[in-house]
C-alpha cells in the first residue's frame, strides 16, 4: 500500500506543479494569534470557514497579501505553487500550511485542494485524500492529474478493501484521465495495475508500455515484478 502513496505524492501531481512557482515573492505567512499552530496544520484549517480562517490569520497578513499581489487570486496561486516546491523538498507540513493559505485566499483553486489531497495520502487510509480531491474536482471536472490522483486514491482503498465498487472508482476516474489527456503517463500505470487485478494481463502489460513511453519515471517496479509472475512481457523489455 505504501508503494501507492509515494507515486501520489511524487508522481502524478507533482509533474504538473506551473512553472510560476519560481516566482520569488517574499509574504510573510505568520498568523498574529497565538496558539493556532494546530489548526494550520490541519487540511482547511480543520474546518474553519474561510471567514474564520482569515481571522484566525489576522489583519496584518491579510494586508501583506493585498500589498504584495494584484489579487488575492494570484497570491493564491503563488501559494499552492509554493506548496508543490516543499512537497518536492519532503516537507509536507510546511506544504500543507501553504496549500491551507491557498484555499483561505481563493476557495476556487482546485490546485489547493490539490495538494492537500497529496500530503493527506500520507495518511493511513486514503479516505481524507478522496475527499479533498473530490472538492478539487469539482472545481475543475476535466483536469487529467486531479482525475489521475483520485483514482489512484481509490486504488489505494481497494487494496486496503477489496470492494468491487472502490476498484469501479478507481477505473472510471483514470479512464476519465486518459480521456482528459492521453499523456498523462501515471494514469497510465495505475490502468496497468487495475488490468493487473482483473487478471487482463495482456492489457496490463499494454498499460505498463504506454505509460513507459510516455514517462520512463512513471514505471511502476512492484508491478512490474507482479505482472511477470503472471505472465512474460510480451515485448520482451522486461524480465
Amino acid at each position: 500500500m505504501k508503494k501507492y502513496l509515494v507515486l501520489l505524492a511524487c508522481g502524478v501531481l507533482l509533474a504538473a506543479a506551473p512553472a510560476q512557482a519560481q516566482r520569488k515573492t517574499k509574504v510573510k505567512v505568520k498568523s498574529d494569534m497565538a496558539g493556532t499552530a494546530a489548526n494550520r496544520l490541519l487540511p482547511l484549517f480543520g474546518g474553519l470557514s474561510a471567514e474564520a480562517a482569515q481571522q484566525l490569520m489576522g489583519p496584518a497578513f491579510l494586508a501583506s497579501i493585498d500589498k504584495s499581489f494584484p489579487s488575492r487570486a494570484e497570491a493564491s496561486k503563488f501559494f499552492s505553487n509554493k506548496g508543490y516546491e516543499y512537497i518536492n523538498e519532503n516537507k509536507p507540513d510546511t506544504a500543507l500550511y501553504r496549500f491551507n493559505l491557498a484555499w483561505l485566499l481563493d476557495q476556487k483553486n482546485a490546485d489547493a485542494y490539490r495538494g492537500l489531497g497529496i500530503v493527506a495520502s500520507r495518511n493511513e487510509t486514503p479516505d481524507e485524500s478522496i475527499s479533498l480531491l473530490t472538492q478539487g474536482l469539482v472545481l475543475a471536472p476535466t483536469n487529467s492529474l486531479l482525475l489521475s490522483d483520485l483514482g489512484t486514491s481509490y486504488l489505494i482503498r481497494y487494496q486496503q478493501t477489496k470492494k468491487k465498487k472502490d476498484l469501479e472508482q478507481a477505473q472510471k476516474h483514470l479512464e476519465q484521465a486518459l480521456a482528459a489527456d492521453t499523456t498523462n503517463a501515471f494514469a497510465w500505470q495505475q490502468m496497468a495495475r487495475i488490468q493487473y487485478y482483473r487478471e487482463d494481463y495482456l492489457k496490463a502489460w499494454e498499460a505498463v508500455h504506454k505509460g513507459r513511453s510516455l514517462n520512463v519515471g512513471s514505471l511502476d517496479l512492484d508491478l512490474i515484478s507482479d505482472l511477470t509472475a503472471k505472465m512474460p512481457d510480451p515485448q520482451g523489455m522486461f524480465k
